[in-house]
């Protein structure tokens, strides 16, 4: 690959230090790096490859000679400059929520539709963390077995909310363990020991914004809606990691060790499986039959990890299983980064 010159807009949120720890990670070929930011982080220094760099201001003419802007930013910030960064000559990839249903903008997982990726007009959409998590799995089922419909309850961990959830979390923890009144700001109610089945706005159908961006976001990726997905999104007191409960309805019958083995095979997935490697002679010790994704064994980790896979004797051809992923790296960072690797 080329050098390339790369922006990140956003470079002192999560996702943006994820990304520099990302391209660090994979040495993706840059030139030059320019980290940009708001006026609260302009000025301040982010490392990378064991160099401080300054984080300059988000203006109109930072994108000179800019190959690649990776936005991890707000909406607003992406909506005023990804179209300047791409008339500039850079090809966006934001990973707000702002250009992800436009008509004319590819929404991407480099796994299942990376070819979309060629057909940008200077913005490419990275899709909702939780759209990644659940089409990494609901994928390689489709293309083995066909998929008529899906029933997911998601676990989003409060990372997905920002630094300040993260915060508040911790503090609300240290509050309630000292049996202090907990501060209530990042969210509606309290997420310190408590869920919240509430992500994003309601709409007049009694659905968040979460499960709305889940449905649509799934049908553009995959090219077609005769994927039938019934969501229920829930903020979890987790500091980072997602989990998805998926209920597939497959179009042919397919054993658990078929489902394993589509599963395993794909890219970007890794089954753990601890009770399904018992029942099928494969597990080496006793204690094995207690492995599955945990959010505490998945941070920092690239993969989407399945696990507890199991016949759902309900239904015709019904499955069930869980899975786990770094929300801050496939389902943001490190899919952006995939997809610059694509055009690179």
């Amino acid at each position: 690959m080329n050098r390339q010159n790369v922006a990140v807009v956003g470079a002192r949120g999560l996702v943006g230090k994820e990304v520099l720890n990302i391209l660090e990670e994979r040495d993706f070929p840059l030139r030059k790096l320019t980290p940009l930011a708001t006026e609260e982080s302009v000025g301040t220094i982010v490392e990378f490859r064991g160099e401080p760099y300054v984080v300059h201001r988000l203006e109109k003419d930072a994108f000179d000679s800019v190959d690649f802007a990776i936005f991890a930013a707000s909406c607003e910030a992406s909506a005023e400059y990804a179209p300047v960064a791409a008339k500039a000559g850079a090809i966006v990839i934001d990973n707000s929520a702002h250009f992800r249903m436009a008509p004319d903008v590819p929404l991407v997982v480099p796994e299942i539709n990376g070819q979309s990726a060629h057909e940008h007009k200077g913005v490419i959409a990275n899709p909702n963390c939780s759209t990644i998590q659940l089409l990494m799995v609901v994928h390689p089922l489709d293309l083995k077995f066909g998929v008529r419909r899906v029933v997911v309850s998601t676990y989003q961990s409060v990372s997905g909310s920002g630094k300040k959830a993260l915060d508040e979390l911790a503090n609300q923890s240290l509050a309630m363990l000292s049996l202090k009144e907990p501060t209530v700001e990042a969210y509606p109610h309290r997420i310190g020991f408590n869920l919240l089945p509430h992500i994003g706005d309601f709409d007049d159908d009694g659905y968040s914004g979460e499960e709305t961006k889940l449905k649509r976001e799934a049908a553009k990726i995959l090219g077609r809606d005769d994927v039938l997905i019934s969501p229920t999104c829930v903020r979890v007191p987790v500091f980072n990691c997602h989990c998805q409960s998926l209920n597939i309805t497959l179009k042919s019958r397919a054993s658990c060790e078929e489902v394993r083995d589509a599963l395993s095979n794909f890219p970007g997935v890794e089954v753990i499986d601890g009770v399904l490697e018992s029942r099928l002679g494969m597990a080496n010790r006793e204690e094995d039959v207690n492995d599955y994704p945990l959010p505490s064994q998945c941070s920092d980790r690239d993969e989407v990890f399945v696990g507890r896979i199991r016949l759902d004797d309900t239904v015709e051809f019904g499955v069930n299983l869980w899975s786990v992923m770094d929300n801050l790296r496939k389902g943001a960072a490190l899919n952006a980064i995939q997809i610059a690797e694509l055009l690179a």
